[in-house]
């Protein structure tokens, strides 16, 4: 079933179930206030019936006659009988009523007063003391106008409540479109998509509500979907890119090797440089491996000085970027905080990312590279001047094959600053960059204790 189907059917059966509730209780207060009206007016005609009959022979003629003009007003349609001790009729209506026995004219002279109704009356009955004796009056009248004003009222309600459950139909029905036109527009916005729109959020309906909440989560969900397509995308390319080249020289290699026979020495050079090639490939799959969680990561609890590592680091940068100057600034006075348990391996590989790419967007400023001691912890800080990265990007640089929007012609695969980061929360070292386009990026290492 539908939302809005279900908002239509909810609010009627609501609006149904407390409307008949409303109605019983209604009906039922109109019922009972009506009854205790009619006989709260039997009882004033018993009384007046009462003074009419019995008090004749004392009252002055013109009083008396006052009465009896109240009396024939009140009467109409009611019937009157006057009992005395003998339970004997000896005013008003002379046949007997069934309904009145001596049982219920005992209970008026104990109690002074009795009312009950039958099918088709109500009656009401009262103890009369007078100077010629005790006597009982009893009136009844016909329930047929109570019963008409009751039925009139139940009439009414169903009426009201049908027509009151067509309304509700209408009103719920409109009401649920307008609230879910909304969520229509979504859902055909949706459906328009394309693979290549992703990254093309969904237009807001600024209604400040769930609906907005839904819209401001998908978009975020298709923004993360967007940046995971970029990711596989650059995934592919750096995959092929870096499997073609050494593919390619491998099989170049064999072509030419085999087109004729070849001295020892060559025989040795080729083998060599398919060997070189292979071992890049395997290289590769390691990374991939260890991005993926395909292999686990597990640090190795060796100690070793983490300033020969960088010098290492160093001598390396020099020999593939000799232009480029590298500073080493070594401010610690505990040597012992030069000492770190770790892979030396995967640190080497995380550190020499690092200030690589620092190299590498550098626009050819010095590097300076800092070993500081912060409340007794080794600090690493790779600091430099190039072209810095973009904010928009801080937030996603270091997930794997995302590259900045700024980084022009400069080679890369996105994978080192991701690897780099694995590696240091591997090894429990807390890893921070910050960075300001034309300006340049900070990046601060903070090694645990020992």
């Amino acid at each position: 079933m539908k939302i809005r189907n279900r908002l239509t059917l909810i609010s009627s059966a609501t609006f149904g179930f407390v409307f008949i509730i409303a109605s019983v209780l209604i009906y039922l207060a109109f019922y009972n206030s009506s009854e205790k009206v009619v006989f709260k007016e039997l009882q004033k005609t018993c009384l007046l019936s009462g003074i009419y009959y019995l008090e004749k022979d004392e009252l002055p003629h013109y009083e008396h006659s006052a009465i009896k003009e109240q009396f024939e007003e009140n009467i109409q349609n009611d019937i009157v009988r006057v009992y005395d001790l003998n339970n004997t009729i000896v005013y008003g209506e002379k046949e007997a009523d069934r309904n009145i026995n001596p049982k219920e004219l005992e209970f008026v002279r104990k109690n002074k007063k009795l009312s009950f109704k039958s099918n088709n009356h109500f009656y009401y009955g009262i103890f009369y003391n007078d100077n010629q004796g005790d006597f009982v009056v009893f009136v009844k009248t016909k329930s047929e106008v109570f019963k008409s004003q009751t039925n009139r009222l139940l009439v009414i309600m169903i009426i009201v409540l049908f027509a009151g459950l067509l309304f509700i139909l209408f009103l719920s029905r409109l009401l649920s479109n307008i609230a879910y036109r909304p969520i229509t527009e979504v859902i055909s916005q949706v459906n328009s998509m394309e693979l290549n729109s992703l990254d093309q959020p969904i237009s807001s309906s600024n209604t400040n509500d769930e609906v907005q909440d839904l819209i401001t989560t998908f978009n975020n969900l298709l923004s993360r979907l967007s940046d995971t397509f970029a990711i596989q995308k650059n995934f592919i390319n750096y995959v092929s890119h870096e499997f073609k080249t050494p593919l390619a020289s491998i099989s170049g290699n064999l072509e030419v090797f085999a087109q004729k026979d070849r001295t020892p020495e060559e025989y040795q050079k080729v083998t060599s440089e398919a060997l070189e090639n292979v071992y890049h490939i395997e290289e590769i799959l390691n990374n991939l491996m260890m991005l993926s969680g395909l292999k686990t990561i597990t640090p190795e609890n060796e100690t070793f000085r983490i300033d020969e590592t960088l010098w290492n680091i160093n001598d390396k940068i020099f020999e593939a970027y000799d232009q480029q100057e590298v500073r080493i600034d070594l401010e610690v006075k505990d040597e012992k905080l030069l000492s770190v348990k770790g892979s030396e391996l995967q640190l080497q590989l995380a550190l020499y990312n690092l200030i690589e790419n620092a190299v590498k967007y550098s626009d050819g400023n010095p590097i300076k590279i800092s070993l500081s001691e912060t409340d007794g912890q080794l600090q690493i800080t790779i600091q430099d001047y190039g072209k810095g990265i973009l904010k928009e990007d801080l937030d996603y640089i270091q997930q794997t094959f995302y590259r900045g929007k700024n980084v022009g012609n400069v080679k890369g695969s996105g994978i080192g600053l991701s690897l780099a980061t694995i590696i240091f929360k591997q090894n429990n070292i807390q890893f921070s960059i910050y960075s300001k386009e034309n300006a340049g990026t900070l990046i601060t290492l903070l090694f645990p204790k020992l």
